[in-house]
């Protein structure tokens, strides 16, 4: 039972380090724009093909791409 003196106020203290947390990144922008950074993979793909289909030299450093294969069926 003395241990509810404890966990209580330890509890309590854990939720208000939590909304304090969330009102810190909701005060700071974090949940301003949640689709850019999504988008912004499929764009960084498509400037990267589109850049290295421009370029003639073929001795770029990327690594060739290996297909994947399918596991063997038992």
């Amino acid at each position: 039972m003395e241990i509810l003196y404890l966990m209580v106020p330890l509890g309590l203290v854990l939720v208000g380090a939590g909304l304090w947390a969330f009102f810190w990144a909701v005060g700071s922008g974090q949940f301003d724009d949640l689709d850019s950074p999504g988008w912004s993979v499929l764009d960084d793909e498509r400037k990267r093909k589109s850049s290295s289909t421009e370029s003639s030299d073929d001795t770029s450093d990327e690594t060739p791409k290996r297909e994947a294969k399918e596991p063997p069926t038992p």
